[in-house]
């Protein structure tokens, strides 16, 4: 059995899918409160951001991977129109209910499916854009996740991939007090839940940085990758053209 790392732990794979799995159950319902606690309200512009650079238009077919409650699927939802489509998935059923709840008292109805980034269950070049927010970092096989967005995508169509990343280094210091000090403690107070955020503060550490992952989707078949700094590089949005 292959070993990989959840947060700074060693563990083997399947024991990893597992403790992912308990730490999105476990923060389901507090998910969006929490998003907005940790980040000052600043994921909502990291996705508003991410949803202009994508530029979807009317017709297009979009997949939201690891979409959770659904932020990104529901901007996206109004810019395909009646005849494209956007697809909501998440691994985690806890957070795929939350995420289909929050479209459906919104009037969107999507599908929405449960699925594994590794093995996505679409034909090849079957979407226009692909993105998957704040998701890649828990994956267990990463360049495998990259290689079946790669496959899914049309010619010339495009992978959005927003991620905590490599912070620049006069803010290190203080992002790391913040990250191991005040963040459990908040996910204690509002979720009842400490380990679990101290886990998400060490998968972001464990993440590749901007260039790594950069080289990474290079590896996986995207001809064109480029990639935009947010909030200090907190956070990175990576585009990757399928050529």
């Amino acid at each position: 059995m292959s070993n990989t790392h959840f947060g700074f732990e060693s563990v083997d794979e399947q024991e990893k899918a597992r403790r992912v799995r308990g730490v999105f159950d476990s923060v389901a319902s507090k998910y969006d409160v929490m998003n907005d606690l940790m980040s000052a309200g600043l994921h909502r512009v990291w996705k508003a951001y991410t949803v202009k650079v994508a530029n979807v238009r009317d017709g297009q077919s979009v997949l939201d991977i690891a979409g959770g409650t659904g932020d990104l699927a529901l901007a996206f939802a109004p810019q395909v129109g009646p005849t494209g489509r956007v697809v909501h998935t998440d691994i985690n059923q806890a957070m795929l209910s939350e995420g289909r709840n929050r479209l459906l008292d919104a009037g969107v109805a999507l599908p929405t499916l449960v699925c594994d980034a590794e093995k996505l269950p679409f034909p090849d070049a079957s979407f226009d854009v692909v993105t998957v927010a704040f998701g890649l970092r828990n994956m267990t096989h990463k360049d495998v996740a990259l290689k079946e967005m790669n496959r899914v995508l049309k010619p010339m169509g495009k992978l959005l991939v927003l991620e905590f990343s490599k912070v620049a280094k006069p803010l290190e210091k203080i992002y790391d007090w913040y990250s191991f000090k005040v963040l459990p403690r908040l996910g204690k107070l509002v979720a009842n839940d400490d380990s679990s955020y101290r886990y998400l503060a060490e998968s972001i550490r464990m993440h590749p940085d901007q260039d790594a992952l950069k080289a990474l989707m290079h590896q996986s078949g995207f001809g064109h990758v480029d990639y935009h700094n947010l909030t200090g590089g907190m956070v990175a949005l990576h585009v990757g053209i399928k050529c």
